[in-house]
C-alpha cells in the first residue's frame, strides 16, 4: 500500500477512558485527565462514547482540541436522547443543541455516529427515520448504524445515498464465530466508510451485571475476522476519501491491539506504548505522520 492510500485510513478505538487499560496502555501514575493526551500520541483517532450519553460542556470539547495533535481526529456518537428514547421522533431541538455543544470541535471532528438500537425496526419507525435525515445539516458528516437487519433493504440504501449518509459496516460477530469471515450486509452509500469492530457483547457482563473480563490483552483472536475486513477496505480504498475503522474492547478483548493487527494488515506501523520509542520517528511511518 502507497502512502496516499495511508493517509486515506483511521484506526482507532471506541473510546479511550478504560481503567482496565491503566498499567497497560497508560503509564499507572498518569492521571485520567491527561488520558486523551496520552491516547493521541499512538492512535489517529476516536470515536467519542461520552456524547452519546449527554453532550459535552463547551469547556471539556476545548481540552479535547487543546490536547490532542493538529492532525488527530474525532468522530463522536449521536446522544442517546435522540436514538434511543425519542427514537428519532421529534427531536429537532436536541439536535440542535447537541450540534451546538460540540461546535468548537468542528475543525478536528470527522463524523457523528448515529447508533440506532436493535428496537428501531422499518415497520414502527420507517417514518421518522425519513423526517430526521432531512434534519441533518450538510456540514457535517453523519454515519448510521442499523442494529435490526429489517433495514437492509434497497429503499434504505437509497435513502442514505439521497442524504449522503455512510451506512455503517459493524462486525458484532458471536465468540463461537470469530474463527470465521464475517458476513455482514455492506453498503457503501457515501465516499467514506466507516468500520466498527464491536465483537460480542455478552461477553461484557454476567447474569448478575457483573463483569466477566478485564480487558488488558488479547482473549479472542479474531484473525479470519481481521483479514476479512482488511481485504474489504483495500478493495474499496479506491473509490473513497477516507476510512475510518474503530475498534471496541469486546472484539478481541484489548482494543489498542486489535487496531496495531488492523493496520499492519491494510500495511502500515501503529506501534503501541509497551514497544520501543524509536517506532515514533518520522521514518516509522506510523499514523502519527498522517494528514488528512
Amino acid at each position: 500500500m502507497n502512502l496516499t492510500d495511508q493517509q486515506k485510513i483511521r484506526i482507532g478505538s471506541c473510546a479511550w477512558s478504560f481503567q482496565d487499560w491503566r498499567g497497560v496502555f497508560y503509564p499507572p501514575e498518569l492521571p485520567e485527565s491527561r488520558w486523551l493526551e496520552f491516547y493521541a500520541n499512538y492512535l489517529a483517532a476516536v470515536e467519542v462514547d461520552s456524547t452519546f450519553h449527554a453532550a459535552p460542556t463547551e469547556d471539556i470539547v476545548r481540552r479535547w482540541v487543546e490536547m490532542t495533535p493538529t492532525a488527530f481526529r474525532f468522530t463522536c456518537k449521536l446522544p442517546r436522547q435522540i436514538t434511543h428514547i425519542r427514537r428519532l421522533h421529534d427531536c429537532a431541538v436536541e439536535l440542535k443543541s447537541f450540534l451546538r455543544a460540540i461546535e468548537s470541535l468542528r475543525p478536528k471532528l470527522q463524523v457523528i455516529l448515529i447508533q440506532l438500537p436493535p428496537s428501531l425496526t422499518p415497520k414502527d419507525d420507517k417514518p421518522a427515520l425519513r423526517k430526521f435525515l432531512p434534519q441533518l445539516p450538510r456540514d457535517f458528516r453523519f454515519a448510521i448504524e442499523f442494529r435490526h437487519a429489517g433495514w437492509h433493504r434497497p429503499q434504505f440504501i437509497r435513502l442514505l445515498e439521497k442524504y449522503r449518509i455512510c451506512w455503517v459496516w459493524a462486525d458484532s460477530t458471536p465468540l463461537n464465530e470469530r474463527n470465521l469471515a464475517p458476513f455482514e450486509f455492506l453498503p457503501r452509500t457515501t465516499d467514506f466508510l466507516y468500520l466498527r469492530l464491536l465483537g460480542d457483547y455478552t461477553t461484557k457482563y454476567d447474569v448478575d451485571g457483573g463483569h466477566i473480563h478485564r480487558y488488558q490483552k488479547l482473549l479472542w483472536k479474531r484473525e479470519a475476522a481481521l483479514e476479512s475486513w482488511s481485504l474489504k477496505i483495500e478493495r474499496h480504498l479506491a473509490e473513497v476519501r477516507n476510512v475510518w475503522a474503530f475498534a471496541s474492547n469486546h472484539f478481541e478483548g484489548f482494543a489498542p491491539e486489535t487496531c496495531q493487527r488492523l493496520a499492519q494488515r491494510v500495511g502500515f506501523s501503529l506501534p503501541l506504548p509497551s514497544e520501543t520509542a524509536q517506532a515514533f520517528s518520522p521514518d516509522g511511518g506510523s499514523q502519527l505522520d498522517l494528514q488528512l
